[in-house]
């Protein structure tokens, strides 16, 4: 059976990948003007007797799948994920290490500006629930994330609210994002436990078994003129105050 693959896109994200593991790019294609600047993965990559071509813009459109691939696309195995071990949990509890639970984030461009700007706090791990609604890192988000992805580690677990549960008793305090109804103060930075960040789908936010679980909730407060903020910028907003500022 042929191994999935994906396109990473963009040389920032292309230079993450190498950078973080330069054994997992199989191929790559570039247009001539990007094959100016990755010398060093060419060398690479023909030490390990694999394939680098530079092609005509035509042709690296349909190896990327997009005309929007920035010059270079890296092929590489498409990622798998597994649940958190209860003794990860532990550990990361212990050095209260921030985690980011999304609860089926749908959009892939969404994803991937979550996870760099995840990547660029320093939130390291990203869970997300093994539902068919949920985006999962694919080739749409490895562009947008230019280069995020590779800076968190991604899990998925059966299900959200049972998985919150047991973080909560690891010592967490589980914070929901809710559009309405939560606490505007519930966001401080005083927070004596390790956080976890839970964020809802774009329309209809936390499910509620998903919010139920939540230890507490905050809600981001602002003028009234405009409901909600865009996923994305939401997160960036929480895992400042959050995460960032402890």
């Amino acid at each position: 059976m042929k191994q999935q693959e994906l396109n990473i896109c963009g040389l920032t994200a292309v230079r993450a990948r190498f950078t973080r593991d330069a054994g997992s790019i199989q191929r790559l294609f570039f247009d001539y003007e990007t094959g100016r600047k990755v010398g060093m993965m060419c060398k690479a990559l023909a030490a390990q007797k694999k394939v680098y071509r530079c092609v005509e813009p035509a042709e690296l459109a349909k190896i990327a799948g997009t005309v929007h691939h920035g010059g270079i696309v890296a092929v590489v195995a498409a990622p798998e994920w597994r649940a958190p071990r209860p003794e990860e949990i532990s550990a990361w509890a212990a050095k209260r290490s921030p985690l980011l639970l999304l609860d089926r984030i749908g959009n892939a461009h969404n994803l991937g500006a979550i996870a760099r700007t995840a990547g660029f706090f320093g939130v390291s791990r990203i869970v997300l629930p093994n539902d068919s609604s949920a985006a999962v890192p694919g080739d749409a988000a490895y562009r947008v994330a230019e280069g995020g992805l590779e800076a968190v580690d991604v899990f998925r677990v059966p299900q959200l609210a049972a998985f919150i549960r047991e973080i909560a008793r690891a010592g967490y305090e589980v914070i929901g994002a809710a559009t309405r109804g939560g606490r505007p103060d519930a966001a401080h930075p005083r927070i004596a436990k390790p956080v976890a960040l839970v964020l809802g789908n774009e329309e209809h936010g936390l499910a509620p078994e998903v919010s139920a679980a939540c230890t507490r909730l905050v809600t981001i407060p602002g003028s009234g003129r405009v409901e909600s903020l865009n996923v994305s910028v939401a997160a960036a907003v929480l895992m400042w105050e959050l995460m960032a500022r402890r």
